[in-house]
This record gives structure tokens, sequence and C-alpha cells, in this order.
């Protein structure tokens, strides 16, 4: 599982796999990701509301002990 992560900010899930399917992502697709986290976790909280509004992101709740 790939997932973009800001310290006391927000994480994005970015990629995942099962190991029984493949070992792991090449170069280039690690690449992508970064450049995709790179995005995410940059943007403002008008763009990430938007992405949410339209289906481009899921905003997921941890439960009510701060998971």
């Amino acid at each position: 599982m790939l997932v973009a992560y800001r310290v006391k900010d927000r994480a994005v899930f970015l990629y995942g796999f099962a190991k029984s399917d493949r070992e792991n992502i090449s170069d280039e697709e690690l690449l992508t990701a970064r450049e995709v986290a790179a995005g995410w976790l940059a943007a403002n909280s008008k763009r990430m509301a938007r992405a949410i509004e339209e289906n481009e992101l899921q905003e997921v709740f941890g439960d009510d002990k701060g998971n």
C-alpha cells in the first residue's frame, strides 16, 4: 500500500496491491506516485473539498477513539 502522509495534516491513499499479485511497483510507477502525492499534500482545503465533492477523492473518518 502506498500512502502519502503529512504529520498532523492528512494522509492520502495512493495505491494498493496484494504481494501475491506482484512483488513491487516499478521505478516509473513510484515516480508517478510521488508526483501525485506531492500534489495532494500541497492541495489547499478548497481543492480537497472540491475533489471529495466530485468523487475524485473519498474522505474516510476514524472512530471516536481517535483512530
